[in-house]
Formats: structure tokens, C-alpha cells, sequence
């Protein structure tokens, strides 16, 4: 066993995904839309899961990308690989935004987009309220749990709605501290170990 494997190949926390559960990719997933993600899992059953990735905006302004919108100040990000071409989002809202569901911890899923619409005209919403994302991440039954058993993500119940304020670069690496000792060397991991 290297001693790269030695701190990167932990067995899993033992928390289950589950609706309103944070999932950590493993440090060294070289994945585009994975590498180094936080996933929020929306949702979490017998038909499988289904959830955001919070910390990857992309470059374009939001307005340059999403049409028929009003002025918004927030970035957007890549939410996952499924239904790249739509739009889904998470807020801190409520029941302000009519048809939202509860994730937990404050947070909530989708709504009535004019009412949004509305908000953000209004200036009654801001980008800390409010995460606007590209496509979704979505497993098949039994798919997420096949990765949990190869370690390829963590499961973190350390979840509020003060999420949405992390700046996305640091989200992945701030959400470890709370996993405790046996995570602490992942941030300092190279991205790609072949360029180290």
C-alpha cells in the first residue's frame, strides 16, 4: 500500500444517503462534473437519488446563459451531467416561493419560477438565498450504493442553509473539517497526483 492509499482509500463513514445528506467525492475522482464535488441529495429512495452539485460555477455570466430572466448579480453552476439544457434550483425561501419542497435544514427545492422571476426584479432575493443550477446528478437504484462501497464519496450530514454562502472553491475543503481526523490530509492531495 502506497502512502497516498494509506490516507485516501478510508472505508466509508457509515452514514447513509439519505434526503438532505451532503455527499464529499473521494479527493483524487477526476471526474469533470465530480472532481472534488458537494452534492446535495434532493432526493433519496427505492428508485434511486437525485441531487445538485453546489461548488461548480461556470464561467458565463447567468444572464449570458439564462434566457428571459430578470437581471441576476449570482453565478450559475453545474448542477451535474443529466438534463444539462434545464434549469433547477435550491433557495432558502420557503413556502415564499409557492410549490418549493424541503429539502431540510432551511433549504428547499424548486417552486414557481415567475415568482422567482418576480423576487429577483424586485431585488427581494439574493445570491446567498438562492443557487441556480445546469442539470442535475442522478443514480439509479442501487448505483450510489455501489460507489459508497468502492469509497468513491463520503456522506456528511453537516448540512444548513448557510451553505449557499460558502464560496464554492472552498466548499469542498470546509466541509471536510466536521468529518474529523480521518479526512483531514484529503484536501492536501494534488488533483491530479500524475502532474505532482
Amino acid at each position: 500500500m502506497s502512502g497516498l492509499d494509506r490516507f485516501v482509500k478510508v472505508s466509508s463513514n457509515n452514514l447513509t444517503p439519505e434526503k438532505g445528506r451532503l455527499l464529499l467525492s473521494e479527493p483524487l475522482m477526476g471526474d469533470f462534473y465530480f472532481g472534488r464535488s458537494v452534492v446535495l441529495l434532493a432526493e433519496h429512495n427505492e428508485e434511486g437519488s437525485f441531487g445538485l452539485v453546489l461548488n461548480k460555477p461556470i464561467p458565463q455570466k447567468f444572464n449570458d446563459v439564462v434566457q428571459d430572466f430578470p437581471e441576476f448579480d449570482g453565478h450559475l453552476f453545474l448542477g451535474g451531467p443529466v438534463e444539462t439544457q434545464n434549469l433547477f434550483f435550491v433557495h432558502t425561501m420557503g413556502d415564499i416561493i409557492e410549490g418549493s419542497m424541503e429539502i431540510g435544514s432551511g433549504l428547499y427545492w424548486g417552486g414557481d419560477i415567475e415568482i422567482v422571476k418576480e423576487m429577483i426584479f424586485l431585488k427581494s432575493i439574493s445570491p446567498s438565498d438562492i443557487r441556480f443550477s445546469v442539470g442535475y446528478s442522478g443514480w439509479s437504484p442501487d448505483q450510489l450504493q455501489d460507489e459508497l462501497k468502492r469509497n468513491s464519496w463520503i456522506v456528511s450530514k453537516h448540512l444548513n442553509k448557510d451553505i449557499l454562502k460558502i464560496v464554492p472553491e472552498d466548499m469542498w475543503k470546509q466541509l471536510l473539517v466536521p468529518m474529523g481526523e480521518k479526512y483531514k490530509h484529503w484536501p492536501k492531495f494534488p488533483s491530479d497526483p500524475g502532474l505532482n
